[in-house]
């Protein structure tokens, strides 16, 4: 059994542990609140024109003018990981890097093996698990400080990049694995193909085809459109895995309290029973006192 001391230290070092998680949790909480309404604004929006690119890319009629569209064969592949900065959030980062590695080994193992296979670090924390993993050229780069500002003029850069990546063939595929927001208690590690945009499967015997009218030009059109599709669909996954990360640290900082509450029940059982051990120890030698001076 702890002696008292042992057991008072270690519970004012849990109550202090505790205040720090109820802090981080109502932190997380209030920044989760905006985060949400960002992505739940964006989101039906994104999604209209992520449905619409599909539909216009599946009826090109093998167009290949639409140079984001074709298929080729991967000779290198680029896979983007957005996770966050800050740990404190459970396996969420962990999560995404998992589904990362594993979008590597399925969909470009030959080239994987080959040290063809590209990763982008959207997070400090992805940054340092694919860095202690594979060598320095396999890292296209980091963007630790991109959360600060998640607008569409700041981030749309780091797309426009990429799409020229792959026009000009240094990349024959990308990849993005992200974290998706559901709600404040789930969140789930995701991975997309950004480029080439994905047709939507055609129905076994169906000959039906939106039908588009393009004003001005279909080529002029098209130049612009799906560029700017592609930026907001990027986008989109920074602002879904920016409220993802908060609702996860709200989650593990909430459990991380409850924890806590547990501890102290047990430690202050454990505080009362080596008190009451002492307390009749020092009975037993005033009783025995008594008696010798009696005999």
């Amino acid at each position: 059994m702890a002696n008292l001391k042992e057991v008072r230290d270690r519970i004012k070092s849990v109550i202090s542990t505790q205040q720090i998680t109820k802090a981080m949790k109502m932190v997380s909480a209030a920044k989760l609140r905006r985060a949400q309404q960002a992505i739940v604004q964006m989101r039906p929006y994104a999604t209209g024109l992520n449905k619409m690119l599909l539909n216009v890319m599946s009826n090109l009629d093998g167009d290949t003018s639409v140079s984001y569209g074709v298929a080729r064969d991967v000779k290198k592949a680029l896979i983007i990981v957005v996770t966050s900065n800050r740990g404190l959030c459970g396996a969420f980062n962990s999560n995404i890097c998992k589904i990362a590695t594993k979008t590597a080994k399925e969909k470009f193992g030959s080239q994987l093996a080959n040290g063809d296979v590209d990763f982008l670090c959207i997070g400090r924390k992805g940054f340092d698990f694919f860095r202690k993993r594979y060598p320095a050229e396999q890292i296209n780069g980091d963007h630790v400080n991109l959360f600060q500002d998640l607008s569409f003029d700041v981030i749309s850069a780091i797309p426009d990049e990429i799409m020229d990546q792959f026009t000009n063939g240094e990349y024959d595929a990308v990849e993005i694995c992200f974290g998706q927001f559901k709600n404040a208690a789930m969140q789930s590690a995701e991975a997309i193909t950004f480029l080439p945009v994905p047709k939507l499967p055609q129905e076994k015997g169906s000959k039906k085809q939106a039908d588009y009218i393009y004003e001005p030009s279909k080529e002029k059109l098209l130049r612009e459109l799906i560029p700017s599709i592609l930026q907001t669909q990027f986008q989109r996954t920074l602002l879904d895995t920016h409220a993802s990360e908060h609702g996860a640290r709200m989650t593990a900082m909430d459990k991380a309290t409850e924890n806590a509450d547990e501890l102290l029940k047990d430690l202050r059982i454990s505080y009362n029973k080596a008190r009451q051990e002492e307390i009749t120890s020092q009975i037993s030698e005033i009783v025995g006192g008594v008696a010798a001076l009696e005999g």
